[in-house]
């Protein structure tokens, strides 16, 4: 079977995610912290595991591997937003160092899970770099665009680029507006998410005027999401195949637009467990591997 961890779009035949029973731990847990995340308003606990086990059932009804992180001493519910404590790549993982301080223990809980699974580790960001998997997006198999945000920085960048850049990838660095500040939850995957090779969904007011050229310059049509969408996450969605697309529901005018474009799309609840976080089906996991 030909596989790659080089792509957003193609048949994912693997994934890994951290259960929201593993991550919010109960609703003390939740009270506790969620202010400090600056979330919108505290998940319920009890609701989230139920909106969690629905967006876990369709997964696995359409991916043959899908994994769980266990639950970790010393990680934030925030790890519930698997994505961004590493890069999949088929060199092996990176390993992210957090740009979001409270998130940082993260990368190591990963990591020994990664370990545990006998997946082989390419690298590790170090201090005083940080990088995070939301800020990263494969637009084919050789090329990777990483946004330069609050929680990335150009340390973590320029070691990404020596991890990869020897092995033949190409890696675009997209400068993000300043937006909502260093406070709040804006990666590159908050404006952008390929759904097929010449096909992505995007925000472009946020977007950079050079990266947006550079996609059309690639072959990619854009499907343009409505300000009144994005605060929602309309532009947050997971290709699980070629246009086949897993988006939090309550985007309407986004779902018409990529049903309109030939996507098949599966709106999932997402009031408690992507919502408050500010993440979506893309935050809510970390794709291994993917099938041609």
């Amino acid at each position: 079977m030909n596989v790659t961890c080089h792509s957003e779009y193609l048949t994912l035949e693997s994934v890994l995610i951290k259960e929201a029973e593993h991550a919010f731990k109960s609703q003390a847990f939740v009270d506790e912290q969620w202010k400090e995340l600056n979330y919108l308003n505290p998940p319920n606990y009890e609701a989230s595991k139920k909106e969690f086990q629905s967006f876990k059932s369709w997964l696995k009804a359409r991916v043959p591997e899908v994994h769980t992180f266990p639950a970790s001493d010393g990680v934030t519910m925030d790890s519930i937003y698997c994505r961004d404590a590493s890069i999949a790549t088929d060199f092996g993982i990176i390993i992210c160092r957090m740009g979001k301080k409270l998130r940082m223990p993260e990368s190591q809980a990963q990591a020994e899970y990664y370990e545990e699974l006998e997946i082989p580790v390419l690298g590790r960001i170090e201090s005083p770099g940080t990088l995070e998997g939301g800020d990263v997006a494969w637009l084919d198999s050789r090329t990777l665009a990483v946004g330069r945000t609050y929680r990335t920085n150009d340390e973590g960048i320029r070691q990404l680029k020596a991890l990869l850049q020897p092995r033949g990838i190409e890696v675009i660095v997209a400068d993000l507006p300043h937006y909502k500040g260093d406070n709040d939850v804006f990666h590159l995957m908050s404006i952008l998410s390929p759904v097929d090779k010449d096909l992505a969904v995007v925000y472009s007011p946020l977007m950079p005027i050079a990266f947006r050229e550079n996609l059309i310059s690639r072959g990619y049509d854009l499907i343009e999401v409505p300000e009144e969408e994005f605060d929602s996450m309309g532009c947050n969605v997971l290709a699980v195949a070629p246009r086949a697309c897993l988006m939090v529901a309550g985007n309407p005018i986004t779902e018409k637009r990529m049903i309109e474009a030939g996507c098949e799309v599966h709106p999932y609840l997402g009031a408690n467990i992507s919502i408050p976080g500010g993440g979506g089906p893309t935050c809510l996991t970390r794709p291994l591997k993917r099938r041609f």
